[in-house]
Order: structure tokens, then sequence, then C-alpha cells
């Protein structure tokens, strides 16, 4: 930190109590300067030597009796008040020691407030030369700002001195002197600067870093958001910084200022009413391009936006909605449902309907999937209508696997044992068995939460997968005939009556003895075609059982006319290839 020393003499000031200072000196002191509730005893000749306006103060001020309770001194004194002076006590102080001549010294903390005093005190060169005011606009220009981090401290010190500061110009001096070296050419800063972020390791070994382009963004990070919302916006205005640079400014300092934004946050809320309007700034902060700013960010930032009760947050609900393929669970999983259906509804408005957006869609139904059965595991935040609600809106959406769809609903049916059967196959229609994955597989068939029909659905296309695997040299492939998940005309009591627990559970037994017939077959590729031809028929023999029901009830695919996530409808298949199988 830069610094300056003015005067020679010693420091002769001293106290008396707390609200009493005086000069140590033979010669009787003949004026009382109160400052506030300080009373400073001094001598008359040095303040009028260089201080135009305490000429004029004392001059036109009528003598007083001394106060009876000075016990320093008992003679006649002139007495004036100066209750508006900048910087109070402390920087009057400074001031009257240059007065005397003596040893004071100046730095970032207390220029600004000895130069605001100075001003006020009218301590100009036409009073006498090298006085104050002079002294200190040299040591601010060749020093002070030209210094990175004390640019920053004087500028914090100057909102305590508004209007002064800003009469002075000093304020927008600062802001001028930050922005400047924001803006530099990384290759020219020179100066020291914070920077925690992880730095590159090459074999375990800090390689020399070049000075990355966001190494002003930590220290300003000190700066109330009155003065970050001014400096900001003057590097902004100078055109050489990016738009995601300020974007990472504006992360940095959300992270070292807003409450719980991030995990390691230890800003405690004492008043909201200050955090609200700074998460509103520094909303109002984020630059319009798009990605100027990460989707974690946002997302962090609404969170917290709808904790301190911010008024407005349309647009951030839409700048987050817009991105959320890019968004992390665990930044939505404070959400309630409410706000992700409607963030969800953006990103549907957002997408254009001429381009099939397939990934950015699977992401948004990965998403929510991994959200619903989080929120599944609190049975009173979540009912039934609001899960199929959210889960309907992207059931349409692509998904190289449905296990996140099962684990939600599996979650659900956890979580509410009191669902009647109806209930539950509403809810698993979301669910496209083709689509779990071999270990949801082994999971659902042993899952008693689920409804029968679930249970043979997975049973079947589990079987059909392992066929298929063994017998893939055959030319044999699906199967037509599986059962419709979504027949309207299948009653809860249907469902058990046609699919048989102990079909089921030898269903599982030849379905366990098909996968060891696929391991054998792997260690003795000569009974390859017998042993899974073996295991393939007396699986089908147990599934013709149980769809005989269905079909006598007159359920099957063909006459229910619905289909489902869970079912295959090919009519183009052969009739050969049909009976060959079942």
């Amino acid at each position: 930190m830069k610094f300056m020393k003015l005067g020679s003499k010693p420091d002769s000031f001293q106290s008396e109590g707390d609200n009493a200072r005086y000069v140590a000196s033979d010669l009787a002191t003949d004026v009382i300067v109160i400052i506030g509730d300080v009373k400073f005893y001094l001598h008359k000749f040095p303040l009028l030597s260089k201080s135009a306006r305490l000429q004029k103060l004392i001059t036109t001020t009528t003598s007083s009796s001394s106060n009876e309770d000075d016990q320093i001194h008992h003679h006649h004194e002139d007495e004036i008040e100066i209750a508006d002076i900048p910087g109070g006590p402390a920087s009057f102080e400074i001031c009257a020691k240059f007065c005397y001549g003596m040893t004071v010294t100046l730095n970032a903390y207390n220029v600004v407030a000895a130069r605001c005093a100075a001003e006020f005190l009218e301590m100009y060169e036409t009073v006498e030369k090298g006085n104050l005011v002079y002294k200190i606009e040299v040591f601010l220009n060749s020093s002070i700002l030209q210094s990175w981090k004390d640019s920053i401290i004087v500028l914090q010190t100057t909102r305590a001195l508004s209007p002064y500061a800003e009469e002075l110009k000093l304020t927008g001096r600062c802001l001028d002197s930050i922005a400047s070296r924001a803006s530099i050419d990384t290759s020219k800063v020179e100066w020291s600067y914070t920077y925690s972020k992880k730095k590159n390791l090459d074999n375990g070994l800090r390689k020399p870093q070049a000075v990355p382009r966001d190494w002003w963004v930590e220290d300003l990070c000190d700066l109330h958001i009155d003065l970050y919302k001014r400096a900001v916006a003057t590097i902004e205005a100078r055109g050489n910084v990016s738009a995601d640079v300020i974007g990472e400014a504006l992360h940095a300092y959300a992270i070292r200022r807003i409450p719980g934004f991030s995990k390691n946050s230890s800003v405690q809320i004492t008043d909201f009413a200050k955090y609200r309007a700074l998460a509103d700034s520094i909303i109002e902060l984020i630059p319009d391009e798009k990605r100027s700013v990460s989707s974690s960010f946002l997302t962090k930032l609404l969170r917290a936006s709808i904790f301190l009760g911010c008024d407005e947050v349309t647009g951030l609900k839409n700048r987050v909605g817009e991105r959320l393929d890019e968004a992390n669970l665990g930044d939505v999983l404070l959400y309630d449902v409410e706000l992700m259906h409607s963030l969800v509804e953006v990103f549907l408005k957002s997408r254009d309907p001429r381009e099939d957006d397939l990934t950015a869609k699977a992401s948004v139904a990965k998403l929510v999937d991994g959200y619903l059965a989080e929120k599944s595991r609190d049975s009173d935040s979540l009912p039934l209508q609001k899960f199929l609600s959210l889960a309907d809106m992207v059931s349409s959406f692509p998904r190289q696997s449905h296990d996140g769809v099962y684990r939600a609903i599996d979650m659900f049916l956890k979580e509410h044992p009191e669902m009647n059967k109806s209930e539950k196959k509403r809810i698993c229609r979301l669910m496209d068995c083709r689509k779990l994955s071999a270990e949801a597989c082994a999971h659902a068939v042993q899952n008693e939460r689920l409804p029968m029909r679930v249970v043979v659905q997975v049973l079947f296309f589990e079987q059909v997968r392992a066929n298929n695997n063994g017998s893939s040299s055959t030319g044999n492939s699906t199967p037509e005939i599986i059962p419709a998940s979504r027949s309207t005309n299948t009653t809860d009591q249907e469902d058990t009556e046609c699919w048989d627990t102990e079909d089921i559970k030898a269903l599982r037994g030849e379905l366990a003895s098909l996968r060891l017939a696929k391991n054998q077959q792997e260690n003795n590729n000569n009974n390859k075609g017998k042993l899974m031809k073996g295991g393939g028929l007396g699986v089908s023999r147990v599934f013709s059982k149980l769809w005989s029901g269905k079909e006598r009830s007159g359920e099957m695919m063909s006459s229910s006319g619905t289909s489902s996530p869970g079912s295959i409808n090919d009519d183009s298949k052969s009739s050969s290839s049909t009976s060959k199988k079942h």
C-alpha cells in the first residue's frame, strides 16, 4: 500500500478522556473547535495560516466564557462548532496536525476523508503555498490512482463521504483508474491481484501461468453493490472486456455476497431487504449476450432470488428456462414443482419447431427424471397429479434409456404406498419397458411395488432380449404380440386374474435358465444352438399361457386399439415369424 508522510514535528496531540483532544504545548490554547462530540483545544495562529474557512469562523465568533467543566484551561477561549465536516473528528485532526507541521501519514484508507476535509476547510494554495489540498492531489494522482488495489480501497471509502467525494470527482477518478486497468491487455498486467481459481498443472508441476482474462474479478468483490454496479458499468463502457468475463465477475460477486449462493457461503442473512436489492442489482447487470454467464450461475441466482423474495424474476426465469438443457440437477432441486413446470414450458417455447434439437431435449428429459425421483422422497410436496403433469411434458422427449423414468416411478410408489392399482397403472404408463437396462430390468422384476402387468412386460422384454442375444445367428427378431400397458379395457381385477403369481415365478426361473444357457454357450460354442433354443421355447410356453387369458378377454394389442411406450405394434412381421416365436 502506498503512503505519504507530511510534516516533521513530533505528534503532540493528546487526549483527556474520550471527548477531548489538545496539543501539549507551553503556550495556552486560545480556541476550542467542536467536531461532533469531540472538543479540540488548539491555537489560532497555525489554523488561521492555512484554513480560509477557519479564518472566517473564528473572526465572526463572539467570545464566550470557558466551559466550567474544563479542568485543563481556565482562561478565555473562542469556541466554534463544525457539525458537518466530512470524515468527522479523525479527518479534522489530520488537517489540524498538518497546520501545526506535525507528522501525519496519508494512505488509501484516509486520503479521501483528508481530501474532503481539506476542501471543506478551504486549505488552498491561495491561502498558503504547498497547502494540504495540493499535496493530497499530488499523492492521489502520482501514487494512489496508479495502484490497482489502492484504487479499489479508495473507491470503497468514497461511499461514506458522499456527496463530497462525488463533488470532488474522487469517485469517478477511482472508477476510471479501475476500469482502465481491468481493460488493459493482459500481457501488460504487472501488478499483484487476487486470483484463487485452480491453476492448470502439468505432471504435478505448476506451469508458468499467463495472466487470465478475468484476473480482476475477485478484487472487485470487496466493493459495496452500489459502487460495484458503477465499476462494472464503467468497465463495460470501455468496450475492451468481453461479456463472458463480465459474467464471470458477476458470478464471483454473487458467491461472495449472496447468502446461500454457494455451499461454502458464510454470509448470514440479517436484512432480507438488503440482499434482495443486491440480487436485483446482479440480475440487472447480466449482459444481454446469451452465453455471457453459465447456466449454473443463472439457476443458482434464480434460486437465491426466489428465496430472498425478489419481486421481478420473470426475465431471469426465461433465461434459465431457455437453457434448461444445460442445468445441473443439484441446482434445480430446491425449485418447487410449479417453478420447474414453468421452466420446462419456457424451454419448449424457446425451441425452434423447425429444428429437431434431440440432444437438448434428451438433457431436459434426464434432468426432469432426476428431479422427479428426488422430489418423490417428500410425499407432501409432490402429489400424483403434479408428478404426472411434469412427467407428461417431457414424455415425448428422446431418451437412450428409461432407467431414469423407472427410478422416478419407483421412488414415487415407495413414498406413496396408499396408491390404488388404477393410479399405479397410470403412472407406469410413462415408462417404456423396452428401454430399460439389464440392471433396471433385474430390479423391476423383483419390485413388488409395480403392478403385475408391468412386471410381466419387463420379464417378457428381458426374455426377448436374452433370446435374441443368444440366437441372433438364426435371424430371429422381436415378436409382435406384446401386452398393451395402456389398454383402456383392462381392469384391476383382470390384472390379478390373468397374471398368475405361479406363472410369474416360473417365468423368472426359466429366464434365469436362459441366462445360464447363454453363459454356457459362451464357454462352449458347439452347444450354442441347442441351449438357447431350449431356453427360448420354455419361456415361450409360459408366455403363451399368460397371454391366453388376455386373448380370451379380447385384450390383445390388435383389439385394444391403443399403444404405449412399453408396447410394440408392428403389422409388417410375417405370420411365419410369429408362429415360430410364440
